[in-house]
């Protein structure tokens, strides 16, 4: 390594050879990681330990220096122009590269992500100083708070500008300072969203512009941020934002209030005809559902109990969770509650639907309708019997809260059971 070669071309065979050796993996492994720290300068130092014999020749080869002991200190100036004046002929950044793979400057792309991040506020603040949320004192607090947070900052800064910019104009649009920008009386949330963004899913619930947008509202309201979806539309509405509450329905059978308004008076009806009925969370939200106190509303998983109960004009009231219990669900069963009612509740015998079921039964005090390990143990022999194809049980078990049986006897037989296998004993009950 003694001889000087040329500073151009690629390396030849023989110094390839002995770069490449593994008694100096360990120096160009720790030698790529300083430098990329050091935005590719060769400063300080570098310490080996524990150097075994192949390890401590080739060092001493490389350094035209005796390595004996252990451990060794390695200066990056020293190294870098110990190769520069070898057959290598070329500084220890281009020889790092020449070995591969490229190097990274670390602390160029630090600062250079350092600075598109700064990039991103300056255009947020340019942008909130140019519309109505100047004259707000809570946006300001709105925007230090999104900095602070790390939201954004996870975003790619394309990403983040974008979306700031479009929060900083939704909450201009809905908090105007003066009339000369005059706005409806109320925006609804699709109508808004394509105004501020081009998309009418601009701000559907659980995209990150809803959730900047809804920091803003709670801010300028003086109110906690919503952790729930009927949080999150109450305080929609605080803006005069109307959440999209017709196209999400729950499946209804049998509901008998006691009111006189028309609406309660078509409920009625609607069950003396043996007919079902889908309620949105825009008639929910003005409904009376006042039930005799004390009356058991039956709950089912699956659609088609509800189809067969009209068919067979059974009389219980049933409501369907139509295999999740979404915010209208929960909201009609809440109301239900409210007015005094008691619930059974009935769903499929797969570790999704004792999710389910949990959920249901916890959140309202219900009876298990037909789920305990003897109901499930009567139904998978009753579809052996029949010869009834068995749907495997997959997935991670799930423990029934209501009884502790229930899932070591569905692991144990290892059948999934639909809600469908159980119908006619459910249409028993539904009298």
């Amino acid at each position: 390594m003694s001889r000087p070669g040329p500073a151009e071309g690629s390396l030849d065979a023989e110094t390839l050879a002995f770069l490449t050796r593994p008694g100096l993996t360990r120096l160009w492994t720790a030698a790529r990681a300083r430098l990329e720290r050091n935005g590719l300068q060769p400063t300080g130092t570098m310490r080996l330990q524990h150097l075994d014999a192949p390890e401590r020749e080739a060092l001493s080869l490389l350094l035209a220096r005796p390595v004996t002991g252990p451990t060794a200190t390695i200066g990056l100036p020293d190294l870098d122009a110990r190769l520069r004046a070898s057959a290598v002929g070329r500084g220890l950044a281009a020889t790092l590269e020449e070995l591969g793979p490229p190097l990274t400057d670390r602390r160029a792309l630090r600062d250079a992500a350092a600075s598109e991040r700064a990039r991103v506020w300056s255009t947020a603040r340019t942008e909130l100083e140019s519309t109505s949320l100047s004259s707000h004192p809570w946006a300001e607090r709105w925007l230090e708070d999104l900095r602070r947070g790390g939201t954004l900052t996870r975003q790619g800064p394309h990403t983040a500008t974008t979306v700031v910019t479009q929060a900083i104009r939704t909450l201009a649009t809905l908090f105007p300072d003066d009339e000369t920008h005059p706005t409806p009386a109320s925006w609804g949330r699709g109508e808004l969203a394509t105004r501020t963004t081009g998309s009418a899913h601009g701000l559907d619930d659980g995209a990150l512009l809803s959730r900047l947008v809804l920091r803003g509202i709670a801010l300028a309201h003086d109110t906690d941020f919503p952790t729930d979806a009927p949080a999150r539309r109450a305080l929609w509405r605080t803006a005069s934002v109307t959440p999209d509450e017709v196209s999400s329905t729950v499946l209804t059978y049998g509901l008998r209030p006691t009111g006189t308004t028309w609406q309660e008076t078509a409920l009625r009806d609607r069950a003396d005809h043996h007919r079902e009925t889908h309620l949105t969370l825009r008639e929910l939200r003005t409904l009376p559902l006042r039930l005799p106190p004390g009356t058991r509303v039956h709950v089912c998983e699956n659609p088609r109990v509800v189809e067969a109960a009209a068919d067979t004009a059974r009389t219980a009231p049933l409501v369907c969770t139509s295999g999740s219990a979404t915010t209208v669900v929960l909201t009609l069963l809440d109301a239900l509650a409210a007015s005094g009612c008691t619930f059974a509740y009935h769903g499929d015998f797969d570790w999704p639907g004792i999710a389910l079921a949990n959920r249901i039964i916890q959140r309202y005090a219900a009876d298990p309708w037909r789920m305990r390990a003897p109901d499930y143990e009567h139904l998978a022999t009753r579809t052996r019997l029949h010869d009834t194809p068995h749907l495997p049980l997959t997935g991670p078990p799930v423990e029934a809260a209501w009884d502790p049986e229930l899932a070591p006897t569905m692991e144990a037989s290892g059948i999934s059971l639909h809600e469908e296998a159980a119908l006619d004993l459910l249409l028993e009950d539904l009298g």
